[in-house]
């Protein structure tokens, strides 16, 4: 299936379209067990979000660039999660929770383990009025470049993990 991803700015009504393959979802098996399809729907849909935020920095959209990238990092814990317990993962979106939960605090770089409190709060800031304007002082194209690559290395470990 494409999926076209379409954003309309308010402010200058400036109109960023995406068209992105859009992977299918999650399904359980008859003993209602998650599938290797389930794993790999979290992954597609982690590789996904990366690939929206590449189109973002492409197009300039630096804001929302970092809760992307969340996104993909948060959804290759749950692919994860769900290959370690053959369960739905929980409905949480705090990344150092999801390392928690996948056992992974203490096989990670320390770099990781930054960038992954660096990535945090960009999932809710990103979101809420209030905290995008310090968000827009704080990432410019350098800086959504540099999370996008930390992004991508870590989702190459995390993905090594898994399969």
């Amino acid at each position: 299936m494409v999926l076209l991803y379409e954003i309309t700015s308010e402010r200058s009504g400036y109109r960023l379209r995406i068209k992105l393959e859009r992977p299918c979802r999650p399904t359980k098996n008859r003993s209602g067990i998650m599938s290797e399809k389930t794993i790999q729907y979290w992954i597609e849909i982690s590789e996904y979000d990366l690939q929206v935020a590449k189109s973002l920095l492409d197009k300039d959209h630096y804001l929302y660039v970092g809760f992307m990238c969340h996104q993909a990092v948060e959804k290759m814990f749950k692919a994860l999660y769900v290959k370690q317990t053959s369960t739905m993962p929980p409905y949480i979106h705090k990344l150092d929770r999801l390392v928690d939960l996948v056992g992974l605090k203490m096989a990670m770089s320390k770099e990781s383990n930054d960038f992954i409190d660096e990535l945090t709060p960009l999932n809710i800031q990103a979101r809420y009025p209030a905290y995008r304007e310090a968000i827009y002082s704080l990432i410019d194209k350098e800086k959504a470049a540099q999370i996008i690559e930390k992004t991508e290395e870590l989702l190459q470990w995390l993905k090594a993990q898994i399969l």
